[in-house]
């Protein structure tokens, strides 16, 4: 079963890092990411943009910014490709250990194909 992991974090603490310590999170995040790698459980991983890049499409329309209704923005997602449930909440609590001010949440990811039929959610 393929898992997302979204990474919440305030924006600003992420910004406010000077390039060193940006550096450092890396390095112990591609710990991680080397890890699920080679257990075959690491999809795509992406670190997004800052939120003033983004946009939103409502209703239509076109807005600037996330709109985020929380402090957090979304950072970053994996996708990992483990077992259960519990082996992804494993994989935040990992992620979280070495970057512990982020939030993680974890869903799971139902593979869409045009004119398939999407299977029975699990868990």
């Amino acid at each position: 079963m393929h898992y997302a992991i979204l990474a919440y974090h305030v924006e600003g603490a992420i910004t406010a890092m000077t390039p060193e310590e940006d550096a450092a999170l890396m390095v112990e995040l591609r710990k991680i990411d080397r890890r699920l790698t080679e257990e075959g459980k690491l999809g795509p991983a992406a670190r997004l943009d800052y939120t003033q890049t983004a946009c939103t499409l409502r209703d239509g329309l076109v807005i600037d910014g996330p709109f985020a209704e929380t402090k957090e923005q979304l950072l970053g997602l994996y996708l990992v490709n483990v077992e259960t449930r519990d082996e992804a909440i494993q994989a935040a609590r990992d992620l979280a250990r070495v970057n512990p001010s982020a939030v993680y949440e974890i869903r799971p990811v139902m593979l869409y194909l045009p004119g398939a039929p999407l299977p029975a959610a699990v868990d």
